[in-house]
């Protein structure tokens, strides 16, 4: 081997391992080509109303939840709502509260495969905050000792701008979508690209029929050889009579041999209507969304809708609940509170649904798991025999 080859070796011997999925294009830059034409990603694809009502319903129904630091003992678990973690969920950093920082968690873990927080401490080790950073200012690395490194550069907006900063894998909150090599997660977006690119030619299609469409909706046959004043005075009287939503329903009585002949959608243009109606089916089955959750009620009932929700909780929320939970317990705990956890209470998903949260109530108290009064605490009601506490005076 001469020498060239000598410091090729050592040199290669050095570098990092870079923790990706592919060294395409789309996984450089975030960009997908598609067979249709079009180039997807996480900012593209959210002009696709179903994309964004998916992503917005997952990350906002989580948001709203409520999560408890608990303690494992011998006899069961407390709860420790003075714990560090127990006041850090409560204002996660300094500008984000508790639901603003799980949306933009689950939305980048849902665009991009991947959300980065850094995890920020005080003197004694207790995490303070937790600091979100967009994927697109982060670089993973796989070190030697098979540890993971995360290059961060900040600034505003996607890319940031400046020297970047490495973290450790317990330095950083990681939040990951199904991953390939166990290191970084992949974007449900670069598994689903020919779906979404025919979702976004569709929608860009439905736009230039709009914009470029020149189809009357009606062809009035009239007699041979009227004259130029004669076509502008039947023009001014059709704009005049029969155009805009005043004019709605007139009835027209054609003379001199006229006829009226309606233009109806073409076949064509119906397709792409169906095809646009299907697209939000597909885009919900991407996202594990049920369509009524994501508004398409075309067919939906109260029946299938209620039950809609119970599965959206069951098999939507509650595995991204858990992922969060394990999460915190890698990360935030760490080895010196092992015996912690932190729970994300999907109970309060009936918050909006008075009759089954309160048929739940009902058979827990019936089952002897509950007491009344617990009940009450539960709905925020002082206990029985108990005046509410009195107003402080304003300062």
């Amino acid at each position: 081997m001469g020498i060239l080859g000598r410091l090729l070796a050592r040199a290669q011997s050095r570098v990092e391992t870079r923790a990706s999925t592919s060294d395409s294009f789309a996984a450089a830059f975030g960009v997908v080509p598609t067979a249709s034409g079009q180039m997807v990603n996480a900012r593209v694809v959210e002009n696709l109303s179903a994309v964004m009502a998916c992503v917005g319903a997952i990350s906002s129904a989580m948001a709203s939840m409520n999560a408890y630091v608990y303690r494992r003992t011998q006899t069961g678990r407390v709860e420790l709502p003075e714990h560090p973690v127990a006041r850090l969920i409560r204002q996660p950093n300094r500008l984000q509260p508790w639901p603003d920082w799980i949306e933009f968690t689950l939305s980048q873990a849902l665009l991009h495969g991947n959300s980065i927080s850094v995890i920020e401490y005080a003197a004694d080790g207790a995490p303070t905050a937790l600091t979100p950073i967009p994927w697109g200012n982060v670089q993973v690395y796989q070190l030697p000792s098979g540890r993971l490194a995360y290059d961060v550069v900040q600034g505003n907006g996607h890319g940031g701008t400046g020297i970047p900063r490495r973290y450790l894998d317990g330095e950083v909150f990681h939040v990951r979508d199904r991953s390939e090599d166990g290191l970084v997660g992949r974007s449900r977006i670069s598994r689903a690209s020919e779906v979404l690119g025919s979702a976004l030619a569709l929608q860009e299609w439905s736009g230039a029929i709009w914009k470029n469409g020149a189809t009357p909706s009606l062809v009035v046959p009239v007699p041979n050889g009227l004259s130029p004043e004669g076509k502008a005075r039947m023009v001014a009287h059709w704009q005049r009579e029969h155009v805009g939503a005043h004019n709605g329903r007139k009835i027209y009585f054609a003379d001199q041999g006229m006829d009226v002949k309606p233009i109806s959608v073409s076949p064509e243009d119906a397709e792409v209507l169906a095809s646009r109606r299907f697209t939000v089916e597909e885009l919900c089955r991407l996202f594990q969304v049920p369509p009524p959750i994501a508004g398409d009620l075309s067919h939906g009932t109260f029946t299938n809708s209620r039950e809609a929700g119970r599965w959206f909780a069951q098999f939507t929320l509650a595995p991204w609940a858990r992922k969060l939970e394990a999460e915190f317990a890698r990360s935030v705990f760490g080895p010196s509170s092992a015996d912690c956890s932190l729970e994300i209470d999907l109970s309060g998903l009936m918050r909006g649904d008075a009759e089954a949260r309160w048929q739940s109530h009902k058979i827990a108290v019936e089952a002897g798991i509950l007491e009344p009064d617990e009940v009450r605490e539960i709905e925020g009601w002082n206990p029985r025999g108990k005046a509410a506490p009195a107003r402080e005076p304003a300062a």
